[in-house]
């Protein structure tokens, strides 16, 4: 089993690294101060508001939706590099900015697909077939029905977690697309992020990308809840996807996963050891195994918020990132490709299963690809596509003493993919802030830790 890293936050404002030789341009001053100061203003008195005692719950989530909803794009760009160009703008003009605010700049500056207005229309049903044709949300969901050729419900190992979601509806959230060779190709499984299907996490960047791919042929996962719920219920999902795809397939899956999707895979790891047995590659784009500083961003003190996203807060503030990291649990279980020992993104390899560090900003330094890259720009960026691809051809470890990286390095995107998947990759987390405010998934403290965390299944003499 062998795991593979590539950095960057939960719900965007990038990675810590500055970009190298890319100029941010200015953010035009129209956007900036008439329409971007208001939202600003706004978000800021709701966000104060909640801490002083003053709004809770509904009202602020509701103070939040329409003022995110008053934005619109003023300007398009033209062409990919001026778009991060201008990701790189935004970030460096409010860099303490929170994702709320930071999404109504993208939208502003037309970096996403679509607006918050549009985003929030599709998910309260109001969607017009214009908003669907952009892909805004992944309308098939429809069960596979495939029997799996072994048992892996309720229990395919000794020593697995229980599960509480029944087999039905675990089956239900993996897309297996059509042209699914079902063990011809090696089975990818597509794992998302924090609000997010898999369709909504990679349809601009992996699905395209490893689409009549010979190393890869990917199924993705569209959790129910779009995986703010408890994130110890998240991660049942990921554990039955890798159990019965191999199943069906007859061989190792690989699974590429997306923020909080890679502290389900690895929460799954821990506790479904048979998991881990038919796993080749964990390759791990922004992750947060040591959670994120940016939940009190989103969700101050006392503010109802979904549950995963409290289960996220940085180390010390969350049982499940605590429990998690416990017993060597922020070590690999699978071989991975890693960065910067300080990052939240970083494991320890305590089991000798491999595991390599890719900083985008050290191995590319001075070069687009290793320039400023967003939390979700990361999934179309040139060289974690190249590092991925690396893992899954030759079965371990991305290494860069494979890669070209003059040619990498020097494309910003994953080559086929333009600024219309960019803007796609972008639009998640529009998609995943919407699903913030509207979801009812909410709490004021984290879920308590499973009983098997204390008491795994004992396993017969």
């Amino acid at each position: 089993m062998r795991s593979l890293a590539i950095l960057a936050p939960l719900c965007g404002l990038g990675l810590a690294a500055p970009a190298a030789e890319i100029t941010p341009t200015p953010v035009p001053t129209n956007v900036n101060n008439s329409l971007l100061g208001g939202v600003v203003s706004d978000l800021s008195n709701v966000l104060a508001g909640v801490g002083n005692g003053d709004i809770a719950g509904q009202d602020a989530w509701s103070s939040i939706s329409s003022a995110v909803q008053t934005v619109t794009a003023t300007t398009t760009p033209v062409a990919a590099a001026s778009a991060i160009e201008s990701l790189a703008s935004i970030y460096s003009a409010r860099p303490s900015a929170n994702a709320f605010e930071y999404a109504a700049s993208l939208v502003a500056e037309g970096l996403t697909s679509s607006d918050m207005s549009s985003v929030l229309g599709s998910i309260d049903g109001n969607s017009t077939a214009d908003v669907n044709k952009r892909g805004l949300f992944d309308l098939d969901m429809t069960a596979n029905s495939m029997n799996n050729n072994r048992s892996v419900y309720p229990q395919k190992a000794c020593g697995d977690a229980p599960y509480t979601v029944d087999e039905a509806t675990l089956r239900a959230a993996i897309h297996i697309p059509s042209g699914f060779t079902y063990g011809a190709k090696p089975p990818v499984i597509l794992m998302p992020g924090t609000g997010n299907t898999g369709f909504e996490t990679f349809h601009g960047n992996f699905i395209p990308a490893l689409k009549g791919q010979s190393y890869a042929d990917a199924v993705w996962l569209n959790v129910p809840g779009s995986l703010l719920d408890d994130s110890q219920t998240n991660s049942e999902y990921i554990a039955y996807a890798i159990n019965y795809i191999s199943g069906i397939a007859s061989r190792n899956v690989s699974v590429i996963a997306w923020s909080q999707g890679n502290i389900n895979t690895q929460w799954a790891f821990k506790y479904w050891p048979s998991a881990r047995q038919v796993t080749t590659n964990h390759i791990a784009i922004s992750p947060d195994y040591a959670g994120t500083t940016m939940v009190p961003l989103i969700c101050p003190e006392g503010l109802p918020c979904p549950l995963s996203v409290l289960q996220q807060r940085y180390l010390g503030a969350s049982d499940f990132i605590t429990t998690l990291r416990s017993e060597n649990g922020d070590s690999a279980y699978i071989v991975q490709p890693q960065q910067g020992t300080g990052a939240s993104a970083f494991l320890l390899d305590a089991r000798n299963v491999g595991v390599t560090n890719n900083e985008v900003q050290t191995i590319c330094a001075g070069t687009v690809a290793g320039g400023f890259w967003t939390h979700e720009s990361m999934l179309i960026n040139s060289l974690t596509f190249a590092l991925a691809k690396d893992a899954l051809i030759n079965g371990g470890p991305g290494r860069v003493s494979r890669i070209d990286l003059k040619t990498v390095c020097n494309q910003p995107l994953t080559p086929g993919l333009g600024l219309a998947e960019l803007l796609l990759t972008e639009n998640s987390l529009l998609i995943g802030l919407a699903k913030i405010i509207t979801t009812s998934l909410k709490a004021t403290t984290e879920p308590a830790t499973r009983a098997y965390v204390n008491a795994m299944p004992a396993c017969d003499a």
